[in-house]
């Protein structure tokens, strides 16, 4: 294995420790609550509106693709939506959003760097969206709920508004040096999607973005429900911003570590404290992460090459490195 991808895996390992580490010395401290009488039923339902959020996801992923001229069926996109997030939970540095590309490249006849390019766009949609939820929440909504500071997610806008402005930029940079030519042309094939955003096309996923992130934060509300958590619509709202921009965060798999110390933050600092958080990270990890890696999974077996695809993608991935 390359230097610098043990490095880059050292790094990431270290950071999952240390989140997780202190998530355990806190729960460790804490008391499990109770479920409800009617928390199974309400689990099935909270699972149910995942998947409805993760077919929207799909959906998304199909208008993308077709943003860039890509031959996307609408059953591709969804199984690889689903396959991509099985991945995330299961490799290291959202691998998924790899495996997603490279696999949505054979179905489409598209290159490798243009998929990828979509899955830029995908996170700037993301970016975008939770960015301005974390705004507006933080900074005129809970106001008295000790929130962090907005700088973080001004620093994440400002430089979405840079990728802006080189996407726009880079016609011109084609005209220099013969290498600069050549990064340029690598360069506009990631990012060819991210600029077509700017289109109509792109305001209407923008929306579409944000419906998504409110019906995630439905599922955190009714999460909630099951281990009596008193999370308020808007408070689940916010929580879904802080967890998935601290999930950009290099981690292990499933955002080992730093996904529960995101959530059991934002749960004390919204209920002032109030118990039910260390149940309430596992309630959400049975939600969020068991059903889609097990679906993705068998996706991935039956219709997507299965293992032989990942010993190819991770081939491919060392030779790279």
């Amino acid at each position: 294995m390359p230097v610098v991808q043990r490095r880059t895996l050292l790094v990431q390992s270290v950071v999952s420790v240390v989140a997780l580490a202190a998530v355990v010395w806190w729960a460790s401290r804490q008391h499990m609550p109770a479920l409800n009488d009617d928390s199974l039923g309400t689990m099935v339902f909270a699972i149910a509106l995942y998947a409805l959020a993760t077919l929207a996801r799909g959906e998304r992923w199909h208008r993308v693709l077709v943003l860039v001229d890509g031959r996307s069926s609408r059953s591709d996109a969804y199984s690889l939506t689903t396959v991509g997030y099985m991945g995330n939970n299961t490799l290291p540095a959202r691998a998924g959003d790899l495996l997603k590309s490279v696999l949505t490249a054979r179905r489409t006849g598209l290159s490798t760097p243009e998929v990828l390019g979509a899955a830029v766009a995908e996170r700037v949609l993301d970016a975008i969206a939770l960015g301005a939820i974390f705004l507006v929440l933080g900074g005129l909504v809970l106001t008295d709920a000790g929130l962090p500071a907005s700088k973080a997610v001004i620093a994440v806008l400002v430089a979405i508004v840079a990728l802006v402005a080189l996407v726009l930029a880079l016609p011109r940079l084609r005209r220099g040096h013969p290498r600069v030519q050549r990064l340029a042309d690598l360069a506009i094939k990631l990012l060819r999607p991210s600029r077509a955003l700017l289109a109509p096309a792109g305001a209407l996923l923008l929306v579409g973005t944000l419906l998504i992130w409110v019906l995630e934060a439905t599922v955190y509300y009714t999460v909630a429900r099951t281990v009596s958590l008193p999370l308020s619509g808007i408070d689940a709202l916010y929580l879904v911003a802080l967890t998935n921009l601290v999930a950009l965060i290099p981690a292990a798999p499933g955002y080992v570590g730093t996904f529960d110390a995101a959530v059991i933050f934002g749960v004390r600092a919204l209920t002032g404290g109030a118990g039910g958080a260390a149940g309430y990270v596992v309630a959400l990890r049975l939600v969020l992460f068991v059903p889609i890696t097990l679906v993705g999974l068998t996706l991935l077996v039956f219709r997507h090459g299965g293992v032989a695809t990942l010993r190819a993608l991770r081939g491919r991935t060392l030779q790279e490195g």
